[in-house]
């Protein structure tokens, strides 16, 4: 069994290698537990949270859904083109996502501009202080994947990433699906319940 096989099995290197999963823990944690004391206070106020949930927009909260989960499948496209060796069909699935990343964002700067405008901001209840603090430390998350997916295509396009050369794409891909991952928690739990 060759090195790279053995690299590959073994628990200390994961897709991406062991530090991004540190992170993705970490992040993870750190949603969780604020969407955990979301809930208590949720249950502590159900009239209050329930109202200022009505002044959210699902249908803006579903198609962000849908932007994120569909550019998280062509992230996973990217790579698994990548790996075959096809960096052009890599390059442009990274595209797509990249697309509805920004899709994503402008979207949800829609949203925070109409509750601007209709003074619900941070200070408007403690629901919106938790959704303009959960969802705003998202949107950065979104942000620095976007970055991140920007970098690695135009290292895939320069040819520097290969199917032998791609764990730093691995590693992106990671970020990007953590993004996903916390937009799935956030969206039924701020949106829907």
């Amino acid at each position: 069994m060759d090195s790279e096989n053995i690299k590959t099995k073994s628990i200390y290197y994961p897709p991406g290698g062991i530090l991004i999963w540190m992170i993705v823990f970490i992040e993870m944690m750190t949603f969780m537990i604020a969407l955990a004391v979301f809930v208590v206070q949720r249950s502590a106020n159900i009239e209050l949270f329930q109202e200022s949930q009505q002044l959210l927009n699902k249908h803006f909260g579903v198609i962000n859904t849908v932007f994120l989960v569909t550019a998280g499948f062509f992230m996973a496209n990217a790579l698994h083109k990548l790996k075959l060796g096809d960096s052009k069909a890599s390059a442009r699935n990274i595209n797509v996502s990249i697309l509805l990343g920004f899709s994503f964002l402008a979207l949800k700067s829609y949203e925070y501009f109409d509750k601007i405008t209709h003074g619900v901001g941070l200070d408007h209840s403690d629901f919106f202080m938790f959704y303009w603090l959960l969802t705003g430390f998202h949107f950065i998350h979104v942000l620095a994947g976007l970055v991140i997916l920007i970098v690695l295509k135009f290292y895939i396009k320069k040819g520097y990433y290969s199917e032998s050369n791609h764990e730093d794409v691995e590693t992106g891909a990671v970020f990007w699906h953590m993004c996903d991952l916390i937009w799935l928690m956030l969206f039924p739990i701020l949106y829907l319940l």
